[in-house]
């Protein structure tokens, strides 16, 4: 008998269609079960495949939609999204849209994690976009904390600040999850703000997200595996 597979590891599935991610799936097999389906996804069939492995092949399933709109918007849409039964929604961790996605998601299991900074920016990022002056770190912590107190389930945080908003009194009882992890010795790809698996479960993540060293692997199961022995290590 199979040992259950480690749900602190998601895969993100970010292949062109749903067609692509359900073999992507059945090639990792059961050393797996929980999956991202993120954005670029969303129109290869990324909802049909989230409602698939959910109900067919029973995995968890994390929504990265990454919502930004105003309240009534974000609310009607995450209470169709909630339909889904699915288990992770992103949306940006500006309070008032934190505080619509809770509403859009009342009476389902659905969790709300907000996006803090993206960990795909810098300071020179944040200049160009008129964020204001300061370490990455205070803002992402602050934004953190503010999400928190809107009803945020958890947060989307670099592995650099997952121990700093571990540390937030607000953070109690909350989930951390952490894209921007690379097994060791891996390529950086377009993240500027990366850890290993185990170091950034160390630093207080929940769950870890992992692509593109997983599925370009000549081997995505054992990929899969190797940084579950990683973070057992």
């Amino acid at each position: 008998m199979s040992t259950p597979a480690d749900d602190r590891l998601i895969v993100a599935l970010d292949v062109p269609t749903a067609l692509d991610g359900l073999q992507m799936a059945n090639a990792i097999g059961d050393a797996v079960s929980f999956y991202k389906i993120g954005l670029g996804m969303l129109t290869g069939g990324g909802l049909a495949l989230a409602n698939e492995l959910k109900q067919d092949f029973g995995k968890r399933i994390f929504l990265d939609m990454k919502l930004f709109d105003i309240g009534a918007t974000v609310e009607h849409a995450v209470r169709g999204i909630a339909r889904y039964d699915l288990d992770f929604l992103t949306v940006h961790g500006d309070p008032y849209v934190v505080r619509a996605a809770k509403e859009g998601a009342s009476g389902k299991d659905l969790k709300i994690l907000a996006v803090t900074i993206l960990t795909s920016l810098d300071r020179d990022d944040l200049d160009g976009a008129l964020i204001r002056p300061g370490d990455i770190a205070e803002i992402v912590t602050a934004r953190a904390a503010r999400a928190f107190e809107a009803g945020a389930d958890g947060v989307i945080a670099s592995p650099n600040e997952a121990a700093l908003i571990r540390a937030l009194p607000e953070a109690e009882g909350k989930l951390i999850v952490t894209p921007g992890v690379r097994p060791a010795g891996a390529d950086a790809g377009d993240q500027k703000r990366i850890a290993t698996p185990a170091s950034a479960i160390a630093n207080g993540a929940d769950h870890i997200v992992v692509g593109r060293p997983i599925h370009t692997a000549q081997d995505p199961r054992a990929a899969a595996q190797a940084i579950v022995a990683e973070l057992n290590a």
